[in-house]
C-alpha cells in the first residue's frame, strides 16, 4: 500500500529540500527529514507535518536510528552552498558512503540522488569529483536507485537568480561577466524538478538509472543576465572580466567570511557548459519544463520590494 511506505529526506532545509517537503506532504507518504545537530533551528516549511531525526552523515548509529522503517531515501544534503567553509569530503563523499551502507543494513527500498551535470571523477572542479565519487557509491551499492544530474536550479530565495539580481542591485551600472558569457546553461525551475522527484518514486524506467535533467532550453550566462535585467527593469553595461580574477576575489571574500551573494563553487558551475538532451525531462518524467523567462516574475520590483 502506497500509504505504508515512509521517505527520509536528507537536505530537507535547503532550498531544494524544501520545496520538494511541499510536495511529498501532498501525498500521503509520511515523512521523517534527517536534520544535521546544531543550535539553529532548523528551517523547515511552515504548517507542514514531519518527523524529524537528528544525525549526522558520519554518526552511523545516528543513521541507523534515523532509517528505521524507511523505504524510501531523498538524498539532497551537500556542503556545496558554504563554499570554501564547506566539506565536500565529510559530507558530499563520506557522508553518501556512510548513508548507502545504512540503507542497505536497513532494507531499504530506493535511494534517490540529486547530482550535477558535470559529475566527472576527473574533473578539474572539486564539487563535480564529490559528486561523481558519491554517484560511484550508490552505482556499487545494492540498493535500487536513481540518480538526478541537473542543470542550474532556480525560484525565489534560491542561490542562482537571487543572488544574481542582489549583485546586480550592488554594482551600479556596469555587471561582470566571467569571460565573455558564452557559458551555456539549461535552468530548471525549482517547482518542475520538484515534481520530477516525486514522479520518480513510482516511474518503473528510473530503477537503477542515471538521468541528466535540465530546463527546455539552453540559454548562454550572458542571455540570462539580460532576461532578468529586462524582467528587473534595468539596464547595465555587461563587462568582460576574467573568470580567474572573478575567482581570486570571490575566494578572497569567502576566506574573509564576507556576505556575498556567490561562492566558489558557483563559479565552478559556470566554468564550462552545463547542458543535455532537451527530450529527457518530457520523454521520461512527461512533463514540460517551464521556460526561463516565464519563470522569474519573482525577480520583478513590485515582487521583490527591489529599488532601481
Amino acid at each position: 500500500m502506497r500509504g505504508m511506505k515512509k521517505i527520509l529526506l536528507t537536505g530537507a532545509t535547503g532550498f531544494i529540500g524544501r520545496a520538494l517537503t511541499r510536495h511529498l506532504a501532498e501525498t500521503d507518504y509520511p515523512i521523517r527529514v534527517l536534520i544535521h545537530p546544531s543550535s539553529k533551528s532548523p528551517d523547515l516549511p511552515k504548517g507542514i507535518p514531519v518527523e524529524a531525526a537528528v544525525s549526522g552523515l558520519n554518526d552511523q548509529r545516528g543513521l541507523r536510528a534515523a532509517l528505521v522503517g524507511v523505504d524510501i531515501v531523498y538524498h539532497l544534503a551537500s556542503e556545496e552552498s558554504l563554499g570554501a567553509e564547506g566539506n565536500l569530503l565529510e559530507t558530499d563523499i563520506q557522508g553518501t558512503r556512510n548513508l548507502v551502507l545504512a540503507a542497505e543494513e536497513a532494507g531499504v527500498h530506493k535511494l534517490i540522488y540529486l547530482s550535477h551535470l558535470g559529475a566527472d571523477r576527473a574533473s578539474a572542479y572539486p564539487l563535480m569529483t564529490a559528486k561523481a565519487i558519491a554517484e560511484d557509491h550508490i552505482q556499487k551499492s545494492s540498493l535500487d536507485y536513481t540518480i538526478l544530474r541537473t542543470g542550474i536550479v532556480y525560484g525565489p530565495q534560491d542561490r542562482f537568480t537571487t543572488s544574481l539580481a542582489q549583485m546586480i542591485q550592488a554594482i551600479p551600472l556596469v555587471f561582470p561577466l566571467p569571460d565573455q558569457g558564452d557559458t551555456l546553461l539549461q535552468p530548471l525551475w525549482i517547482e518542475d524538478l520538484a515534481n520530477i522527484l516525486l514522479w520518480t518514486l513510482d516511474n518503473p524506467k528510473t530503477k537503477r538509472e542515471l538521468f541528466e535533467i535540465g530546463g527546455p532550453e539552453q540559454l548562454s550566462f550572458k542571455e540570462i543576465i539580460a532576461i532578468i535585467l529586462d524582467v528587473m527593469g534595468l539596464k547595465r553595461y555587461l563587462v568582460s572580466i576574467s573568470t580567474p580574477l572573478i575567482r581570486f576575489a570571490t575566494v578572497f571574500a569567502d576566506y574573509l567570511s564576507l556576505d556575498i551573494p556567490t561562492n566558489i563553487f558557483w563559479l565552478d558551475y559556470l566554468a564550462t557548459n552545463r547542458t543535455c538532451s532537451l527530450n529527457t525531462v518530457p520523454h521520461i518524467f512527461n512533463l514540460l519544463p517551464g521556460y526561463f523567462s516565464k519563470r522569474i516574475e519573482y525577480l520583478r520590483p513590485e515582487n521583490k520590494g527591489l529599488t532601481r
